[in-house]
C-alpha cells in the first residue's frame, strides 16, 4: 500500500492555520484514495534527537570514509532512524509556518538530523551533491500571518517557502505541490484566503 508521512512544525494544534490546511487534503485525499497509509510525525513530541557534537564529528568521519564509534555512533544510529522513518513514506505533506521570515526551529533540527551522506545525498568532489530522494512526491502548506508577497518589505521577507522548497529539491523531491494562505491579519481578507487555500488543497489531492 502507498504510504503518506505528514510532518508537522506547528506546535498550535486545533489553532493552527497550516494544520487545518493539512487536514483539509488529507480527508480529500481520504475520500480519493481509501488505500492510503497516512501517518504524522509531529516534530514537537519528542521524539526528534538532537544533532549536536557527537552527531556532527559522527557526519564527518563518514564523510572521510570512516566508522563513527562510543557516542558518536549512538547518535549517527538516532539520525539514522529518523532518516529511515522519514524515507519509508512514498509521498510527503509538511506543515510549514512562517516564523520570523523562515521556517521553525524544530524543521531546521529535522533537516539538520536526517541530510546526512548516504541518506538524503550523495557527495561527489567533481560533481557535488546528487538528492538521493528522486521519484517521491511533496506537498507542502505554508502559512504566514503577516507576511505577504504583494506586501512591502515592512511586513517580513520570505525566507521561508525558497529554504524549504530548495531542500526539497536538492534532496532529489522535484515533484512539489505548494498551497498558501497568507492573510494580512490586520485587514479583513482572511476568511476569502483561507477560503482559497482550503480549495487548492482540495484541488492537489484530487490528482495527488
Amino acid at each position: 500500500m502507498p504510504s503518506l508521512l505528514h510532518i508537522s512544525a506547528s506546535p498550535r494544534g486545533a489553532r493552527s492555520e497550516s494544520l487545518a490546511i493539512a487536514r483539509t487534503f488529507l480527508d480529500a485525499l481520504r475520500d480519493r484514495s481509501s488505500d492510503i497509509t497516512i501517518e504524522t510525525l509531529d516534530l514537537w513530541d519528542g521524539t526528534l534527537p538532537s544533532f549536536g557534537p557527537q552527531a556532527a564529528a559522527a557526519k564527518m568521519s563518514v564523510f572521510a570514509g570512516q566508522q563513527p564509534t562510543g557516542e558518536e555512533a549512538a547518535a549517527w544510529q538516532a539520525a539514522e532512524r529518523m532518516f529511515r522513518r522519514f524515507a519509508a513514506a512514498d509521498f510527503y505533506l509538511f506543515s510549514v509556518p512562517m516564523w520570523n521570515h523562515g521556517i521553525p526551529y524544530i524543521l531546521k533540527q529535522f533537516i539538520d538530523v536526517v541530510s546526512q551522506p548516504g541518506m538524503i545525498f550523495r557527495f561527489d568532489p567533481q560533481k557535488g551533491y546528487t538528492g538521493l530522494l528522486a521519484g517521491k512526491r511533496a506537498v507542502v502548506v505554508y502559512t504566514s500571518a503577516v507576511y505577504g508577497p504583494e506586501r512591502p518589505a515592512a511586513f517580513g521577507t520570505d525566507f521561508q517557502a525558497p529554504y524549504f522548497s530548495g531542500w526539497l529539491a536538492w534532496a532529489g523531491v522535484t515533484d512539489i505541490s505548494e498551497v498558501s494562505f497568507r492573510p494580512n491579519l490586520a485587514t479583513a481578507d482572511a476568511v476569502a484566503s483561507r477560503q482559497a487555500a482550503h480549495a487548492a488543497a482540495r484541488d492537489i489531492a484530487k490528482t495527488f
